[in-house]
């Protein structure tokens, strides 16, 4: 997995409103240089939700290129060749996912959706900042990893591992 070009990275949510976005948003920022970042959607809403636009502002994030998606658009022909996808919402995992050109490594990142918690306009912005706190953490260990002397099965148990927040050690290289 050494390359001098990113590695591209999707991130997959049914509605490709907040989770999703949030991600792309985190891995452009961590991974600059490394990975780039998309995300997609089954079944895209159309907008990105305005607490997760409002949050990724605030925290001095690029926008310009937000936008609620189709998975689809990543299967047509030209769409980046992508070497890792993660699902980070419990319902695009359960859909049958289209086949990706090039067999990308993926991972379940599940996460509960802010867009749907209950509460105060307060509480919700809080959901939405803790939905950032949790990718930010799995990103940042993510990136971390010493790709390059890693075999598929030792990343892929890895991955499934930052999904599941078990304690992430470096394991000796």
């Amino acid at each position: 997995m050494s390359s001098s070009q990113p590695l591209n990275v999707l991130f997959l949510c049914t509605h490709n409103s907040s989770r999703s976005i949030i991600a792309e948003a985190v891995m452009n920022r961590l991974g600059a240089g490394k990975f780039k970042g998309y995300s997609a959607g089954s079944q895209p809403s159309g907008r990105v939700h305005p607490y997760a636009f409002d949050l990724l502002q605030k925290l001095n994030y690029d926008t310009t290129a937000a936008r609620s998606k189709s998975w689809e658009e990543f299967t047509a022909p030209g769409a980046p060749r992508l070497d890792f996808v993660f699902t980070v919402c419990d319902n695009a995992a359960n859909e049958t996912c289209p086949v990706w050109p090039g067999q990308p490594i993926s991972a379940h990142w599940g996460l509960p959706d802010p867009s749907a918690f209950e509460g105060s306009e307060v509480e919700k912005r809080l959901a939405f900042a803790d939905t950032h706190r949790m990718l930010y953490q799995r990103i940042g260990i993510f990136v971390n990893l010493p790709l390059s002397s890693l075999d598929k099965l030792s990343l892929q148990r890895r991955l499934d591992d930052i999904g599941r927040d078990k304690a992430m050690t470096p394991e000796p290289t």
